[in-house]
């Protein structure tokens, strides 16, 4: 299972929306600022674009690492880490920018919308009747 996570810039909420391995290997291989359709995630109408997630083990996606495995590297703040005070780096191990299959949350946000409201799409099934 892949959860997506998908912001609204005009509201600044976000919805949260589990999608399967089926519809979740379309977008292996997609990289973080690439748009895809909505469809996939049951957001017919919507464009959403990739602004980084989680892998399996917790590590956060760094948009300026290229590939889809593994990195230790140093970091002076960005995805990954946050210093305590100023000019201080670590080394720290994170994921490519590259979705693969060991992410298990993506974060999105819409870049185009749909005829429908976000709510409307993402409410759970009980509740849309």
């Amino acid at each position: 299972m892949l959860k997506v996570v998908v912001a609204d810039p005009k509201t600044g909420k976000t919805y949260q929306v589990e999608i399967k391995e089926s519809a979740a290997r379309k977008l292996f291989g997609l990289r973080i600022g690439d748009r895809f359709e909505g469809a996939l995630v049951d957001l017919p109408g919507y464009e959403l674009q990739i602004t980084g997630g989680t892998d399996r083990d917790g590590f956060p996606m760094r948009p300026d690492l290229p590939g889809p495995g593994h990195a230790r590297v140093l970091l002076s703040g960005g995805p990954g880490y946050r210093p305590k005070r100023k000019g201080e780096r670590r080394r720290k191990r994170v994921h490519g920018c590259v979705v693969a299959e060991d992410i298990r949350q993506l974060n999105v946000k819409v870049v185009k919308y749909g005829e429908k409201g976000l709510e409307e799409l993402v409410k759970p099934k009980e509740k849309r009747e």
